[in-house]
């Protein structure tokens, strides 16, 4: 049994019951239940639908998302989830640099190594490389004044525990933001990489190893057994080419709003919605939500 789910943007609920009972309806499903009116609805399917690709760009079009999934085990045990541009509407490195005045060509960078063009850790490399010399003070100050949360975080989290489920955060950024958003957010653990520090401004470096694709897989192996589940209990959510390992191997790997080479290579793409749109894809209702 298959389950079929579409959604949108809930600051813009553009869902409307006939697209939901047309679609229904073309692939034979079961009765449609509401999630929540106007952004999101799913109904069951006995088996995957051929077209259901063509179906999904349609619906992009008109700002709709559609993801089809096994029934058995959506519900799970263990979130991981990448932090830049996913539970954060920026890139840490990128807010960094521009202080440092060379943000547009870190942001160059960055945008190539998310899209898979470069290597993740030498690009790394290069680009803590310019900040030298930036003040520490820095960092707390661009956490407190450039940073934001993706909407449905909080949501997303609180959720996710209340229903006993484990929740880790892991960068390819930096400890110094992931342990504050981690707070925020109420995340169990967080994993990133570790900026290097001397006197009180950054000296360039980055330590070694990097955390980057691998170390994410890595993660989610490890924190999955120590769990004692399996990564098909684990949803996984990320944007970048670093996270496709870890989105590959996780029960449910959500590309949102992904790099479109990222993307191509998911079965679970979230263009439209937030981060909710992980709650609706499990099958919670928006009355099942914990503030």
């Amino acid at each position: 049994m298959f389950i079929a789910t579409l959604l949108t943007n809930p600051a813009c609920p553009v869902l409307d019951r006939v697209t939901v009972e047309s679609l229904r309806n073309a692939w034979g499903g079961g009765d449609a239940v509401w999630l929540d009116p106007g952004v999101a609805a799913e109904f069951a399917l006995e088996a995957m639908p051929a077209n259901r690709w063509d179906v999904w760009q349609g619906l992009q079009g008109v700002g709709v998302d559609l993801v089809v999934q096994l029934a058995e085990g959506r519900k799970k045990r263990l979130l991981i989830a990448d932090m830049d541009s996913t539970m954060i509407q920026q890139e840490c490195i990128d807010e960094l640099a521009d202080e440092a005045g060379v943000g547009a060509h870190v942001a160059g960078i960055t945008a190539r190594a998310m899209n898979g063009e470069l290597d993740f850790e030498a690009a790394l490399r290069e680009r803590v490389g310019l900040l030298k010399g930036l003040p520490e003070e820095v960092i707390g100050s661009v956490i407190r004044d450039r940073i934001t949360l993706m909407p449905g975080g909080r949501e997303l989290l609180a959720t996710m525990k209340a229903n006993g489920a484990y929740a880790a955060l892991v960068s390819g950024g930096f400890t110094a933001f992931t342990a504050a958003i981690a707070g925020v957010l109420g995340f169990d653990e967080n994993r990133a990489n570790t900026l290097g520090i001397e006197a009180g401004v950054l000296t360039g470096t980055v330590a070694e190893p990097i955390l980057g694709k691998a170390a994410k897989v890595q993660a989610l192996e490890e924190i999955s057994a120590r769990l004692g589940i399996s990564p098909a209990q684990a949803i996984a959510v990320g944007d970048g080419a670093n996270d496709l390992g870890m989105l590959g191997i996780a029960g449910a790997g959500v590309a949102l709003h992904a790099k479109p080479s990222v993307a191509a290579q998911c079965d679970i793409r979230v263009n439209h919605g937030d981060l909710t749109a992980l709650l609706y894809l499990q099958g919670y209702a928006r009355e099942d939500f914990v503030a």
